[in-house]
């Protein structure tokens, strides 16, 4: 018993690690991963469909002065605002946007000080 429990340590120690150092080296992604959420603004038409999909109630449409290709006035215009911390990343939303302005990337990085920078608002989604 003493010895299996030696040979297993002793093949622990020969073992490569199944960790990776990062930042300097990244994990590879499948191309199957969700992560971060990116929006055109200039084709998104303020239908709201992503927000009305969402399972979890992570979008809400906000008011953003810019001025886009599709609006050419300055009046604000409804965009989506994703709370981070609330997503599944179940890409409902994707899925559901007739225009496919807004895509989950692989973008993996969500390191904040504060719980609040993981509310992305539209400007932030560019």
């Amino acid at each position: 018993m003493i010895i299996n429990s030696l040979v297993e340590v002793a093949k622990g120690v020969v073992k490569k690690p199944s960790t990776v150092e990062f930042p300097e080296n990244k994990e590879t992604l499948d191309d199957t991963y969700r992560g971060m959420h990116k929006l055109d603004m200039n084709t998104c038409i303020n239908c709201q469909a992503c927000a009305r999909i969402c399972p979890n109630q992570t979008i809400k449409m906000v008011e953003a002065d810019i001025p886009t290709a599709f609006h050419k006035d300055t009046n604000p215009k409804l965009f989506p605002e994703i709370d981070l911390e609330r997503c599944l990343f179940c890409a409902l939303c994707e899925e559901v946007c007739p225009t496919d302005c807004l895509i989950l990337t692989k973008i993996t990085e969500y390191e904040v000080y504060d719980r609040r920078d993981l509310i992305k608002r539209p400007e932030d989604l560019e």
